[in-house]
Order: structure tokens, then sequence, then C-alpha cells
């Protein structure tokens, strides 16, 4: 069944998820890349089974979306600029995109020569985005395995060479993915960038796809409600002489038949506090919440704010994520009408869904495969996009009836530790255990 949905200016005033094309588009021209990066899927089990270039064939069952596409990203999980056919699907694209609309690129940037900065400039790329995860030398090539800094310091001087040479300007940017080892350098990082003519920063946390990686993630996995609650709650019965906050202590005591006085007021500080969530529909993680880096956090807090400061003064344009999960739910790629678009054809909804890994969030480790709406062999984009499956999901994301897990005091369970999920509110899209609606997470768009 294809939904019907008249194609009429109007529907520029429709809501991104349900217009009949969709508004982004990240395609995934190869899965190959040449690095080893500590923080990516492909180095971690679980993972893809195979590599491969797109087909340009494939990607011209895209061009029925051109002409209402706002955003054309050309990359995904491996290196852009491995593919050769690279800027004939530029071309491609702008022939049909609208006039100010964006095509570009993240790249690792050990490929850019200044002949291909330019003809790619010269086919319609018009963002670039090159990883730099550090300013060290050293603490580069320890998180990109293979990788040289001064070849993205060569990569942005050749994008801007090719810019001014072709007289098209190039939205110029670089990406940080912090991690306990490198948070601290993203304001040095914000100084270096300034020197290279970089217009925009942008920051993610770390998702961590391998067990050895779990340790360097920088962020909180409990909520900004959940985590203000309990310190409301330890502060409330601090005063009081009792102290909440040894968790463990609590379900030992709990269980017992038997309490001391003393131990009945740990319960009952704590019972007062769960009650006082589920009143305010809060769900709390007690064993996260005590154990929660307040001291990494800071870190993490101060680098971001020195980073801002510095990126005030250069007139940079800084990116920063949320170093705890927001309560309140927002899927930028559903709600900004996205398709993303694997090197074999495939179809799905976002970077969560888009790939199969295994990822360690909080302790826990969740199973995700790939969610896919149909083929570009079978049907072009447009048949995919307003396709009853893909519409119902979109529908279904946008209510935000679903739980968010991390915050679940039996998370993750056995219903949503595996690759097919049903969460405990029956819903029917995988993304209860997903942190990227709560500004964690950050890509190019």
């Amino acid at each position: 069944m294809v939904r019907t949905i008249h194609l009429t200016p109007m529907n520029m005033l429709i809501r991104p998820p349900e217009r009949r094309t969709p508004t982004k588009l990240f395609v995934e021209v190869t899965s190959r890349c040449n690095l080893k990066c500590a923080m990516c899927p492909k180095q971690a089990p679980g993972g893809r089974d195979h590599d491969g270039d797109m087909d340009e064939a494939i990607f011209a069952h895209l061009a029925p979306a051109f002409p209402q596409t706002e955003t054309l990203v050309l990359n995904g999980i491996g290196e852009s600029l491995l593919h050769p056919g690279l800027e004939r699907m530029v071309a491609m694209a702008r022939r049909d995109m609208p006039a100010n609309s964006s095509i570009g690129f993240q790249t690792n940037g050990q490929l850019m020569t200044a002949a291909r900065a330019l003809a790619l400039i010269k086919a319609g790329v018009n963002k670039v985005c090159v990883s730099a995860d550090a300013v060290a030398p050293e603490v580069f090539s320890k998180l990109r395995a293979g990788g040289k800094q001064s070849a993205v310091e060569s990569a942005l001087s050749h994008v801007r060479a090719a810019a001014l040479a072709a007289g098209s300007p190039v939205n110029l940017g670089v990406e940080f993915v912090a991690m306990r080892d490198n948070v601290e350098q993203l304001p040095d990082l914000v100084r270096w960038a300034s020197r290279h003519h970089v217009r925009f920063i942008l920051v993610t946390h770390m998702l961590p796809y391998a067990k050895e990686m779990a340790g360097q993630a920088a962020f909180e996995t409990s909520n900004d409600e959940a985590r203000a609650l309990y310190q409301e709650w330890k502060a409330r019965a601090a005063a009081e002489g009792v102290d909440i906050g040894d968790i463990g202590h609590y379900y030992n005591v709990f269980l017992r038949i038997h309490r001391s006085p003393e131990d009945e007021r740990v319960v009952d500080w704590v019972l007062r506090m769960v009650n006082d969530a589920a009143a305010r529909d809060i769900t709390l993680h007690l064993a996260r919440l005590a154990a929660s880096d307040e001291g990494l956090l800071q870190r993490v807090e101060t680098s971001f704010a020195q980073a801002a400061e510095v990126a005030r003064k250069f007139d940079i344009e800084l990116k920063l994520p949320a170093s705890v999960p927001r309560k309140e739910r927002h899927c930028d790629f559903i709600e900004d009408g996205s398709a993303f678009i694997s090197w074999d054809g495939d179809v799905h909804p976002c970077y969560f869904l888009w790939h199969k890994y295994h990822c360690f969030v909080g302790g826990s480790v969740k199973k995700v495969k790939p969610h896919s709406f149909g083929n570009l062999r079978e049907r072009d984009i447009l048949g995919i996009w307003n396709g009853e499956p893909f519409g119902d999901f979109r529908s279904e994301v946008v209510r935000y009836e679903y739980p968010f897990c991390h915050d679940c005091n039996a998370a993750l369970c056995a219903d949503v530790r595996e690759e097919d999920v049903e969460d405990c509110h029956l819903g029917a899209v995988p993304c209860a255990a997903c942190m990227w609606c709560t500004g964690v997470f950050q890509c190019l768009q």
C-alpha cells in the first residue's frame, strides 16, 4: 500500500515527517575505510559482514527526491573519498536540488588532495566536515589508527583553496568525538580550528561499540530530571542525617526481615523518593544514579564552557552535545524528514538503526540490527518513503510513547537487549534504548 499525498507548494507547510518527499538524505556511498578508528563500529564485534561501494545506478534511484531535498550528506561508516564516482554523484544531485540546498560529507581527511577538493567543489559540494579529535599528534594517532593529524590540516587547506579558486563558498568544519582521554583538548582544538578558517565545529559524545571502549564514555546515562530529583532527595535526606547515596546498603537492608531504626530510615527515604518519582512520571535507575561520576561530568562541562568562550572569540559556530540526556526527547532524524541509505541500497530511518552493531552504555550491552523499509534496487526512494511501513514508523516515533530504557531500574532487560525488541510498552518501534533523541550524540546534517 502506498500513501497518496499530492505534491503542491502547500506541502512545504506540512511537517517534514508527513511530506511526500524526504527533506534530508544521508547516503553511504561506501562502507570501506582507510583507517581503523577506535571509536568506530567497524572495529567492534557484532558489525557488518562485508563492505562495498554504492553503485551509481542505485544512487540514481534517489533522483525523484532531489527537487525537494534540502540536505544531502554523502557518508556513512566508510570514507567517502574512497568512492571513485563521488564527484559524478554530487553533480547528479546538484542538477536537481534547490539552489540553496546543502551537499556535504564528512571525511577523515587523509585522502584529500588539492585536485580532489577542486573537483568536488566544482561538482557542487558546499559543506565539508573533517574529523579532528585531538590537537596533539600522539593523541590523534592513538584514536585514529593509521591517520596523521597533519593530513587533517592539509585537507582543510585544500578545501579552502579550492573554494577560493572555484569562487564557490564552502561551509568548512571539523567534528570532535568527546571521550575521557581527549575532552580537555577541545578548547585548544577550537583555537587550532580558528587558524585553519573553520566555520563550525561539531562535537558529539562517543557511543561505545566495543566493551573495552565503554570506559571512555564521557556522558551520563540517567536523564536530567531523574538526576535532579535524586540530588534533591539525597540533599533532603542528608539534612536529616540519612545517607541514601549508598544504594548497595539500601538493597541489603531492604531485604532484611529485622531492620535497625537507622536502616528503617534509609528504606523510608528511598521509598519516598521512588514514590515521588513515580508521581512525576520519572523513572530511576538507582544504582547508576548513585555511581554517577560527578568529577568527570564537571571536567566535561568545564571543557565545553571554555571551548564555547573561545569559539565566541573567533566567531566559530560550536555545536555542543548534552552530557546529561534530556528526558524530553526529540528525534531530529524523524522530525526533520530524514532517510538513510546504505551502500547496497537499503533505506533506513536514522543513525541508530542504520547498521548492525553492539553498543555498551551504562554497564549494559544493546544489540542493534538495521531496520530497513526496502531497497532502491526494487523501488525508488519516493515509493519507499510513502509506503505504509515507513510512514507508520515515522508517525509512531514522533508520538514518543515508548519508554527510555536507560533510566529503568531493570535496564537493560531481556526485552530490549537483543536485536528483535518489544519494550515494556509493547511499542512497534525499536527506539526505547536509543539515546540519539536525548541530545547526547550529534552528526553532520
